[in-house]
């Protein structure tokens, strides 16, 4: 099984992930456009185990339906690299600008296309939704 590495702007925060991606989506909901300073957030989800190296701070966030979402930056750099689900230890969401890999996979999903910046042209194929589907 083959494996990535993910990373902070500095190097100091790492994450490997085994395998393909569940899935990769953006989402425009306007915490993750504050959270990235961008218009939306790209992530790709891989299923555990997953390694860590180095230092993380972490912020966690409830989401629109309850659900609680712990952030891991990097506490030099600042630059967020992964977050998880509390109490769902089955996947890990890792932000698909920390691969740097401009031969990442396309998404496949568009969350909160409510907050989507007009101008933001996504694939033409990809499944949009008004609001989280979950």
């Amino acid at each position: 099984m083959s494996s990535k590495t993910a990373s902070c702007s500095c190097g100091q925060l790492r994450i490997e992930v085994q395998g393909e991606p569940l899935g990769v989506g953006v989402c425009h909901c306007l915490a993750c456009q504050q959270r990235t300073g961008s218009v939306f957030a790209a992530l790709a989800g891989y299923a555990t185990p997953f390694t860590v190296a180095g230092t993380a701070t972490e912020f966690v966030r409830t989401g629109e339906h309850g659900s609680k979402f712990r952030f891991r930056f990097c506490p030099i750099c600042g630059s967020t690299v992964f977050h998880t689900e509390e109490g769902d230890d089955r996947s890990v969401s890792v932000a698909v600008g920390t691969f740097a890999d401009p031969s990442f996979p396309a998404p496949q999903d568009s969350v909160y296309e409510c907050r989507r910046h007009a101008w933001v042209q996504l694939p033409i194929d990809i499944m949009r939704y008004d609001r989280d589907p979950t």
